[in-house]
């Protein structure tokens, strides 16, 4: 007969509106035990007293079989003074200082969407069904703890039935804050955006949900309200009404999302291996980009230029009940006008999305927090989250050994892909993606949402983290702040918070020794004041040595030559080859009539007088030049990324596979002069490819050639700088940066770099783009200022 105990069991991390409290209630009442469980704003408290051996396998079955959308991340016990009680049973929730985590929302899970199905179930056809393993977190909520109060259902009142579900533990639906059903919960309801009236029996016999499928299939566009914010939706097979929707949408080229009723549908069209399957089905739901290599084909107005479609399965009951009579994809793109943040409310639906749809889905279940959907793409055999939103945001990461005792700090992100990061004790938590804050809408957005976090998070920083570019708006947002509050400033280069970032997501500790960081990517401001935008960085948390970059290349206009990649070209041409030679080997190309037709002597005097024609050492402006070359994206790109995004789309596999490294393009590794930093240098790549133009060799060949030759320098710049592996100054690599989204580019880079005998580190949750930098700049103000732990940082000055 073993000994009785009393104890106290703390439950730390997700555990808050994901059916935590009746697991422990179903576990206990299972073992015998008697207590009770509430949830407070540190997580989960459970008193519990019984058998020592029944608390111990209470304690193993909740570390092994915890709700699904749960995660610990610590659980600590007290002896507490003997008490007495007669069963186990849920308590109700403490307020207090906030120090548990938001989760995100979910998708309709299997036994609800078969619920919705069923007519003979009491929410057959209800559009807002969900239980404790599904649907809204984020998006309803506003305060914490995470009860229904604290929720945009609190005007819903439970109906008697509801409630009955609501107060059982041994309902799937016990304290699910959202639950609601047609008796007592939201309504759906169809709409004309012209104003004029609307009867769903002229679209359908069911209800004003199905009616939504028969205006789809006429081809109509509708604005449809999600979890996060409203859609668009269209029949995606029909080109006409696709191209529509980007004019009045004022999307040129971007390509759209898509949604289908199962996976079998999107087979049609695109390639789904289990990764990319278990993604689409997963509680994220996110949007997945896939090779659009099914048998059939959607319209290029779809994705235009790309090889790769982005689909999604149903994300709630409301959707499944849409499709569930559409045997083809919808576009299910963002419910804004281009770069203007997502629409989340009628007021804005009509203000914003008249004139694009002409029918809207709306219903009376308030937004409480915008949030897009996420997209991750499947690289190297790795899912990696390209935009971090719903079903990911605002789930916190566990910060890595040493970051113990640091002062909560929040980090501001860069201006583009904007995120912050909220971080303190043994966590961060990073927002969810908002988009530029160039755009005045996003910018109110952005601190809107910032303020809700701190709100949220019951967040008090003491210190700011921004990035070192003056005129990011967040950089002057937070030296303002910081100004304000008299709190401490932390201004970080911005490639250096790429690297920590993918260090934080690895969960490498504050004392490890440095790694080599190649940062690939746009453009950034550099510790000598001048752009950089591909580095290679020795770094640990706390600082950072630039040993190595790509040529620093004129960009002329400015912020122009990001958008029109001619210029890139241009200056690229004109720094390797200059006019004479390009004129002599290329004046039969079309090429050269596009450039000649120029104002070359404009651009010339620019390039020498350096005030409106930067140097950049950008990888993604390299790519831009290319893709000019190849005239993918000659004059303007519609989007970031979208020339190096076409150029990849092109790369000829059957040429990346089979030829050699001795076709691929050449590049030299000399030493810049000045700084004598070793840079890659591509004048035998331009010779090359000016070469193979002039063949008329196949731009996917060239394409091909550029990606090899490319990576192969990278890693021959890693292994250089490694210097002897006897000594080696690094043995681990960490490849970051935007231009890293490019499967081909990562692949050939991370195989070479292994069979060089490195240690890989990459992302996969936290975006390599912009979007994981407020992440980066928080652990590098935590190690900064934190008092724990030893660091091996060899940059006390780094510049």
């Amino acid at each position: 007969m073993t000994e009785a105990r009393s104890l106290a069991i703390r439950v730390r991390g997700r555990v808050q509106g994901v059916g935590f409290r009746p697991t422990v209630w179903r576990l206990a009442r299972d073992l015998g035990l008697a207590g009770d469980v509430l949830n407070d704003a540190d997580g989960v408290l459970i008193r519990v007293a019984g058998k020592a051996e029944a608390i111990d396998a209470l304690i193993g079955r909740l570390r092994r079989e915890p709700p699904p959308l749960a995660r610990i991340d610590a659980i600590e016990t007290q002896a507490i003074a003997p008490f007495a009680a007669d069963d186990f049973r849920v308590a109700d929730s403490l307020p207090g200082l906030t120090q548990t985590e938001v989760a995100p929302d979910a998708v309709a899970c299997a036994a609800c969407a078969a619920e919705v199905g069923d007519p003979f179930a009491r929410r057959f056809r209800y559009p807002f069904t969900n239980c404790t393993h599904c649907g809204p977190r984020f998006s309803i909520v506003h305060g914490i703890p995470y009860d229904r109060a604290a929720t945009t259902m609190a005007p819903f009142a439970l109906c008697p039935a509801c409630r009955s579900e609501y107060d059982d533990p041994a309902d799937r639906r016990f304290h699910a804050e959202p639950i609601a059903c047609h008796a007592c919960g939201p309504r759906a309801r169809l709409i004309r955006l012209d104003g004029r009236a609307v009867h769903f029996e002229q679209y359908s016999m069911l209800d004003e949900v199905d009616a939504v499928c028969t205006l789809l299939q006429r081809g109509e566009i509708v604005a449809i309200k999600g979890l996060g914010g409203y859609h668009l939706a269209c029949d995606a097979t029909r080109g006409d009404v696709v191209a529509a929707l980007r004019e009045r949408k004022r999307r040129d080229a971007k390509p759209f999302a898509l949604m289908a009723r199962d996976i079998g549908i999107i087979r049609r069209f695109a390639e789904v291996d289990a990764t990319a399957e278990a993604l689409l089905r997963s509680p994220a739901g996110p949007i997945v980009l896939l090779p659009a290599t099914g048998p059939a084909r959607l319209p290029d107005a779809v994705a235009p230029g790309l090889g790769l479609l982005g689909f999604m399965l149903p994300t709630t009951p409301l959707h499944h009940l849409i499709l569930k009579r559409m045997d083809r994809p919808v576009v299910m793109t963002s419910g804004n006008l281009s770069s203007e943040p997502q629409v989340t409310d009628e007021a804005g639906l009509r203000a914003h999305l008249t004139g694009i749809a002409g029918f809207a889905l709306v219903h009376d279940r308030a937004i409480a927090n915008r949030i897009d959907d996420s997209v991750v793409r499947v690289i190297d055999g790795a899912p990696r989250v390209l935009r971090r939103a719903r079903g990911y945001a605002p789930a916190a990461f566990a910060l890595p050994p040493g970051f113990e005792g640091a002062p909560p700090v929040l980090a501001l992100g860069g201006e583009l892909k904007a995120t912050f990061c909220l971080a303190r004790g043994a966590e961060a938590v990073l927002s969810q993606h908002m988009g530029d804050l160039e755009d005045a809408a996003t910018d109110d957005d952005y601190r809107r949402n910032l303020a809700l976090y701190e709100t949220l998070y019951d967040h008090a920083p003491r210190v700011i983290a921004v990035d070192r570019h003056p005129d990011y708006i967040s950089a002057k947002y937070g030296r303002a702040r910081a100004a304000r509050d008299g709190l401490a400033l932390v201004e970080v280069q911005h490639h250096h918070a790429h690297v920590a970032a993918c260090l934080a997501e690895n969960r490498r500790p504050l004392a490890a020794p440095p790694v080599l960081g190649i940062v690939a990517d746009g453009l950034g401001y550099g510790g000598d004041d001048t752009l950089w935008g591909g580095e290679f960085l020795l770094a640990d948390y706390r600082g950072y040595r630039r040993l190595g970059t790509m040529k620093p290349v004129a960009m002329p206009g400015n912020a122009m030559a990001s958008r029109e990649p001619w210029r890139n070209l241009y200056a690229h041409l004109m720094a390797e080859i200059g006019w004479p030679g390009f004129a002599m080997n290329c004046r039969d190309l079309p090429l050269y009539e596009f450039l000649a037709e120029k104002p070359r002597a404009t651009f010339d005097a620019m390039i020498r007088d350096g005030r409106f024609a930067p140097r950049a050492s950008s990888c993604g402006r390299l790519f831009d030049a290319v893709a000019a070359a190849l005239d993918l994206c000659r004059e303007r790109q519609s989007y970031e990324g979208q020339a190096a995004m076409q150029l990849e789309a092109i790369v000829d596999r059957e040429a990346l596979a089979d030829e050699g490294d001795d076709l691929a393009y050449p590049f030299a590794l000399p030493r810049l002069g000045g700084s004598g930093l070793p840079y890659i240098e591509p004048w035998a790549m331009w010779q090359a490819l000016l070469g193979d133009l002039v063949l008329a060799t196949p731009p996917a060949v060239i394409a091909a050639r550029f990606h090899r030759g490319l990576a192969n320098a990278m890693v021959a710049m890693a292994v250089q700088l490694r210097g002897d592996p006897a000594a080696a100054l690094f043995d681990t690599v960490v490849l970051s940066g935007g231009c890293f989204q490019n499967a081909t580019l990562f692949t050939l880079v991370a195989r070479g770099l292994e069979r060089a005998g490195f240690t890989l580190l990459s992302h996969r949750e936290v975006p390599a783009n912009d979007g994981g930098l407020a992440l980066g700049q928080a652990v590098i103000a935590l190690a900064a200022t934190a008092g724990a732990g030893p660091c091996a940082s060899a940059f006390p000055a780094a510049s």
